[in-house]
């Protein structure tokens, strides 16, 4: 009997020991998960399409011509295209929720009926206001080419409504 507490007195201070020295001894922290490849890749992708976006935004706040929206807008829209392509191709492989597939598809039609209209405007320049040389190099009039006389709205010498 003496044996077995003694042999149960030894085990009951090791495992004692063992976890006082746990407790003692800091916790070393988990080293940091990195990404897998294929998320590394997504997020390559929606930065370069940030990118676009942000570009036709400074372009919109210093009112850029029509012209040259339209190449951002074609530029932006490859890149969700590119990152919509990435994301269906490894939606299984790299666990992308089909909700994020689908925002990116809606975007992508959004994105492309605006670029339709800005592309549209870029394209007639009938719809653009007349420029400040266009105004400047109309022609001007001079004493040769103005006609003197009566007109409809001379009310100095009778009815504005003629006679």
């Amino acid at each position: 009997m003496n044996l077995r507490r003694a042999m149960f007195a030894a085990c009951m201070v090791s495992i004692c020991a063992g976890a006082a020295n746990a407790q003692l001894q800091p916790v070393q922290p988990a080293p940091p998960q990195q990404e897998p490849p294929c998320i590394q890749e997504f997020s390559k992708l929606r930065e370069e399409a940030e990118k676009k976006a942000s570009a036709i935004k400074a372009a919109n706040d210093r009112k850029a011509p029509p012209k040259e929206a339209c190449q951002l807008f074609g530029t932006f829209i490859a890149a969700q295209q590119k990152l919509l392509k990435y994301a269906s191709d490894n939606t299984v492989w790299c666990g992308i929720p089909k909700q994020v597939v689908e925002g990116l598809k809606q975007g992508i039609a959004k994105v492309s009926e605006i670029r339709t209209k800005v592309c549209q405007a870029a394209a007639s320049p009938a719809a653009q206001p007349p420029s400040l040389s266009d105004a400047l190099t109309n022609p001007v009039p001079d004493s040769n080419n103005i006609k003197t006389g009566r007109g409809t709205f001379d009310t100095l010498t009778g009815s504005p409504i003629g006679k």
